[in-house]
């Protein structure tokens, strides 16, 4: 997911995408898709909208050996329609999701054994957090099925959804959703329970560069 415009990073970086913002001289994004690279992807659909040509220009059709598609967004479609968007591009029906502009340290491999063991339709990546209140709590069970999204407040502990999914492509595809609609009020609040949605928890290093603090972090993390 690369559409991003980065509205509350226009103050240290601006007219580019935000995942295009420079981390150490790099895109944000080349971190994500190096680990993409690392995990044994070999295809990524880069979904794309505000000024893509940077990004295509950039990247092109193969970074490193990994084949790049893109989906273009001529409007925006928000974060659901942006996924709807690109999975039109997408050939396999299991189909690893990640936003473009934060990034988790975590095993692609083992949440596939563990998404295709519990023969789930949805599974999201779970990074535990203390001391937090930019990121909504999720709730799990025993069983590490999804049962509550919270709101935005200050949690002295908890897990926050680190934007990493698996999910059935053929499942989704059949779902009644409109072009336009936000992938988190839209579909994972009111499919929780349809759906049974699993979590997934990496213990992993893990930034979201969406804020200038965080973005200024992210210099350090990947010095």
């Amino acid at each position: 997911m690369a559409g991003g415009f980065g509205t509350r990073l226009q103050t240290v970086v601006k007219d580019i995408p935000k995942p295009m913002a420079s981390v150490n001289g790099k895109p944000f994004l080349s971190y994500i898709l190096d680990f993409c690279i690392q995990q044994g992807v070999i295809k990524v659909i880069l979904a794309v909208g505000y000024k893509h040509k940077v990004i295509q220009d950039f990247f092109g059709n193969n970074y490193k050996g990994l084949s790049i598609g893109y989906a273009i967004e001529n409007e925006p479609l928000g974060t659901g329609g942006g996924i709807k968007n690109a999975l039109i591009h997408c050939v396999t029906r299991q189909v690893l999701v990640l936003n473009g502009d934060s990034f988790l340290e975590m095993d692609v491999k083992e949440m596939y054994a563990k998404h295709s063991a519990y023969n789930s339709k949805f599974t999201l990546a779970l990074k535990p957090m203390k001391n937090f209140d930019r990121y909504g709590a999720v709730e799990t069970n025993q069983n590490h099925e999804v049962v509550a999204f919270k709101e935005k407040e200050y949690q002295k502990e908890g897990l926050i959804n680190a934007g990493i999914y698996i999910l059935d492509k053929e499942a989704f595809d059949q779902l009644t959703l409109p072009d336009k609609f936000s992938f988190e009020t839209d579909f994972l609040v009111p499919y929780l329970k349809k759906w049974q949605f699993r979590g997934f928890i990496a213990e992993g290093m893990f930034i979201d560069i969406g804020i200038p603090e965080d973005y200024e972090k992210a210099q350090k993390l990947f010095g």
